[in-house]
């Protein structure tokens, strides 16, 4: 017997500071976007879901038992949160599953963390099942890292989850607490710009992986489990890491971590100057520490900079995706014409913090 559709929707989400701090147990502060991923799950009595996409074409069929490597490319996502779920216990009924989603695929606004929550709280719905937020979180990071491969961290399925409209989420990953920070920058009159470069990355890739193995040298070498067991020892403790890459790496780390902590003194305090320069100094830390921001992503953050904005930054795991700057309400047009002009037709827009994962 078919069952009546049950529709959920995930948002995108955009990280305001805190880049590769999560897998080392650090700090970050991400909102949530309007943009949406929405699927709809109609159940049936079978081992089966058939999943498909407004974005692609055909549907893909994924057994209820399924395990990791059966499932490729875009409903790999959607296999690994059932697999997630069965195997932590949980039950998964069949059924027919539609995606369609605003989110940009690619851009560093977490399409995929989307995906995933939206299709885990669809899943449970239909199963009656109550899991606590950060429990989905966990579930959702497992289907990406152990069933897609990628080496993600936690910040994109807790901000997803955790979002609420006019706030930042921030996220202890050492403790996996989430905090609600005021984030209304119109108030202020100030806007936050979303600079999509529109060229595209991919997590799976080698790129992130070897950032995340230096970070986990750079701690091994101090004698630490993680980077973040350093953190008040400031940076005197990175002279036992004798790779300089390594090195410069952690660096980034420890420095990101206390910016995320000053950006939120800034906010509290609604000063949207500091927040500004703070938003640079990372920017600058991923460039030249990381090593992880791109020549056309430069370009845009720079020409921001120099056009007006108190600050910009590239957003995301990186080599690629958007730029976010904060930027006077009276000088929007200026810092968008300046982008324009030194970058090949980027997407620009004004954003805001969203709600988080929901059922329609």
């Amino acid at each position: 017997m078919t069952s009546a559709p049950i529709i959920f929707a995930a948002p995108g989400r955009v990280n305001l500071i805190g880049e590769h701090t999560d897998y080392n147990l650090g700090y970050a502060l991400p909102i949530a976007l309007p943009q949406r991923t929405v699927v709809s799950l109609t159940p049936e009595d079978s081992g089966w879901i058939k999943v498909g996409s407004t974005h692609e074409e055909g549907t893909v069929d994924i057994a209820l038992n399924t395990s990791p490597g059966e499932v490729t490319g875009w409903a790999g996502y959607v296999a690994g949160v059932i697999w997630a779920l069965r195997s932590a216990g949980y039950p998964v009924p069949g059924g027919v599953l539609r995606i369609r989603s605003d989110v940009p695929i690619g851009s560093g606004l977490s399409s995929s963390a989307a995906l995933e929550c939206a299709v885990l709280g669809a899943l449970t719905t239909a199963a009656s099942v109550s899991i606590p937020r950060p429990e989905q979180a966990r579930l959702a990071q497992r289907a990406e890292n152990e069933y897609v491969g990628a080496p993600t961290g936690l910040l994109d399925q807790l901000a997803v989850l955790f979002g609420a409209p006019g706030r930042a989420v921030l996220i202890d990953f050492a403790q996996t607490q989430v905090q609600s920070i005021d984030f209304d920058p119109d108030f202020a009159g100030v806007a936050l710009l979303l600079i999509d470069s529109l060229q595209r990355h991919r997590h799976a890739g080698g790129e992130y992986a070897d950032r995340r193995a230096a970070c986990e040298r750079a701690a091994a070498a101090m004698g630490v489990p993680t980077l973040r067991a350093v953190q008040d020892r400031g940076l005197d403790a990175l002279a036992a890491v004798t790779d300089p890459v390594d090195r410069r790496r952690a660096r980034h780390v420890l420095t990101e971590n206390q910016r995320v902590l000053d950006v939120v003194a800034a906010l509290t305090a609604r000063d949207y100057a500091e927040a500004g320069r703070l938003f640079t100094a990372s920017h600058d830390s991923m460039r030249d520490d990381f090593q992880i921001t791109t020549e056309r992503i430069d370009r845009i953050a720079d020409g921001a900079v120099q056009a007006g904005a108190l600050g910009a930054r590239m957003t995301g795991g990186g080599f690629g995706g958007c730029v976010i700057a904060l930027v006077p309400a009276d000088k929007v047009d200026a810092v968008s014409v300046a982008v324009r002009a030194r970058t090949p037709e980027p997407t620009i827009s004004r954003t805001h913090a969203a709600a988080g994962a929901a059922r329609c």
